[in-house]
């Protein structure tokens, strides 16, 4: 009898104290978007604002991704598509004015300066010309092929 009463105030007392650890728990805060991604550029701010379609690399001298991702945009130039490199020091106020805050960041953006997809940090080649193919002709792409991007 002895050996249950001591049983029973042990699981008791092991149940106190579980719950006392479960009320001082403090959920993770829910997760936020971190960094943001223009919806609209000025295309006047740009080079080639009559090309139909441009590729704007935000980037920084000293981010050694930024390197990557400008070289994988810059061989989609053609008549067609204009490419942009800013960056973060030399055209700071680009930056600014368009709430750049993470580098790279790259955007797809058609003729009126809607952006069509983005990136956030580096990606692939294949993500990127992928990305490109699709905004410009839709169903381009097998599904599912460069729509790692936000829109």
């Amino acid at each position: 009898m002895t050996r249950l009463l001591i049983a029973v105030v042990i699981i008791l007392l092991a149940a106190a104290v579980a719950e006392v650890v479960k009320r001082r728990r403090v959920p993770d805060a829910p997760t936020q978007q971190r960094f943001n991604v223009p919806e609209q550029l000025d295309r006047a701010d740009f080079v080639r604002p009559d090309a139909p379609w441009l590729v704007v690399t935000f980037s920084s001298d000293t981010c050694d991704k930024c390197a990557e991702v400008v070289s994988k945009a810059a061989v989609l130039e053609t008549n067609e598509v204009a490419v942009a490199n800013i960056d973060f020091l030399a055209q700071r106020e680009l930056h600014e004015r368009y709430r750049i805050d993470a580098v790279p960041t790259l955007v797809i953006v058609d003729a009126a300066g809607v952006t069509r997809k983005s990136f956030l940090g580096p990606m692939t080649a294949t993500d990127l010309w992928a990305a490109v193919a699709e905004v410009r002709e839709p169903g381009s792409t097998p599904d599912g092929c460069g729509n790692h991007a936000p829109s």
